[in-house]
């Protein structure tokens, strides 16, 4: 299966990452009630490619909620929400 690339902008540059369905699996099954930013960090990083690395750090330390924002727009991208309705 082909890994599907994600360019995102962020603060006027184009950032690419490239989530597998293993990257996916491990964010979800790391998600917990009391630690989401861990996961998100992780799982952010774990998808940047090589090149867009270091401008993801400069983000995330400048914004610590970037991670979260930035896992957010992944996880929609790559699993986009089904329309699922409940059938009486």
């Amino acid at each position: 299966m082909e890994q599907k690339k994600i360019v995102l902008a962020i603060g006027g540059e184009s950032l690419s990452f490239v989530p597998t369905e293993v990257d996916y699996n491990d964010y979800i099954n790391e998600l917990m009630p009391d630690n989401k930013v861990a996961p998100a960090h992780n799982f952010v990083f774990n998808t940047a490619v090589e090149e867009s690395k270091p401008a993801v750090r400069e983000i995330a330390a400048t914004n610590p909620s970037a991670v979260v924002q930035i896992a957010a727009v992944l996880m929609q991208e790559f699993a986009p929400a089904l329309d699922i309705k409940v059938k009486k």
